[in-house]
């Protein structure tokens, strides 16, 4: 048995690496246990902080996206001073259109939306919407290198090429046993996004998000801003880049982009903004997020004393990320985390747990 660590977190993704990096800089000892990091949901994902343009109703999950949405600044300014990178954080703000006129008190109507739009149209379907300036975006890639680079930075092991046995049924006070020999920690933490259920029986699914990039030129990026709309969403890059989301699918982990995935996003791109009509397609990708029934995280402990939880981040995984750091350390420090018992997995029944595979691999 190697070497007893404070903590190991399994899972390589964005929300391990975060939390790992966390409980580093408040002086635990951390490992990570990962299979491929390089398939996390953090691939599935456009970086958009956006609690407000989603429309989260008021409650446990606004509160924690908006708490998360205002540690972004300070939390990726620390992450940039420990390692000399750029994590795309861009407090653009978003704008929401839309096709159907509403009474709510923030509405806006066409041409007052178009001013947030000086050098792009909206396609002549939308009659209005809602600028969120507080939302914003960080570019996701970006993101995870940083934070690799920092958790390299603070002699964080990663190991990858794990795989772990069925957790719920191991003794983790003897040791986690993988296929490179027992790793011991006072604490496990489960951030192994949408193969979670592979691991324990909790209500997490795959869901498949495809995905395109439009090539712009830098220098004349034609958006400063999100777009936000019903059926698709567009976040601009400094770089030129313009990303363009997502499918959902619940196609369990089935692979690859498809014909009618990606046309339909084009198509519904363009229809929103015209203006983009003349950008080439870049890049073409999917991932799988981390889907639970009520698409809200699951958080904080498990039925074993020592494991605890963090996963079922979904659309959210990114915006969430300095905050499920914070508070599965808070748990783990023994601090008042008031916040954590809304996101337990005892709030689903025993009857939407699903089944799994006897071997799972992170």
């Amino acid at each position: 048995m190697q070497q007893t660590t404070d903590a190991i977190v399994i899972g390589g993704g964005i929300i391990g690496l975060s939390i790992a990096l966390e409980l580093r800089w408040r002086g635990l000892s951390v490992q990570v246990l990962t299979k491929d990091s390089s398939t996390a949901a953090t691939y599935a994902a456009a970086g958009m902080l956006a609690p407000q343009a989603e429309e989260i109703p008021p409650g446990a999950m606004l509160d924690l996206c908006l708490w998360s949405r205002s540690l972004y600044p300070d939390w990726t300014a620390k992450i940039a001073a420990c390692t000399g990178l750029d994590s795309g954080y861009w407090p653009c703000g978003i704008l929401a259109p839309r096709q159907r006129l509403t009474n709510h008190p923030d509405w806006q109507d066409r041409d007052r939306l178009s001013q947030y739009l000086p050098q792009a149209s909206l396609g002549p379907a939308i009659v209005g919407g809602y600028w969120f300036p507080q939302d914003g975006q960080v570019d996701n890639r970006a993101l995870f290198r940083s934070l690799q680079a920092a958790v390299h930075q603070a002699g964080i092991p990663v190991i990858e090429g794990i795989s772990i046995d069925d957790l719920s049924r191991s003794r983790l006070d003897q040791g986690l046993i993988t296929n490179q020999g027992t790793f011991s920690a006072a604490q496990y933490i489960l951030a192994t996004g949408a193969w979670t259920q592979e691991l324990l029986p909790i209500p997490v699914q795959p869901r498949k998000g495809q995905m395109l990039a439009l090539q712009a030129p830098p220098s004349a990026l034609p958006l400063q801003t999100v777009l936000f709309a019903e059926d698709v969403y567009i976040v601009p890059r400094r770089d030129g880049r313009i990303i363009v989301g997502a499918t959902s699918e619940n196609v369990g982990f089935l692979p690859h982009n498809t014909k009618s995935g990606i046309q339909g996003l084009h198509e519904r791109a363009l229809h929103l903004c015209p203006t983009l009509a003349p950008y080439p397609i870049g890049e073409q990708w999917w991932g799988f997020r981390p889907s639970t029934p009520d698409e809200m995280p699951i958080l904080g402990p498990s039925s074993q004393a020592n494991l605890i939880l963090a996963t079922g981040h979904y659309r959210n995984g990114i915006l969430l990320a300095p905050a499920t750091a914070q508070l599965i350390a808070d748990s783990i420090c023994n601090k008042p985390t008031p916040l954590l018992p809304h996101f337990s997995y005892q709030r689903f029944p025993a009857t939407t747990q699903p089944d799994r595979p006897p071997l799972a691999k992170v």
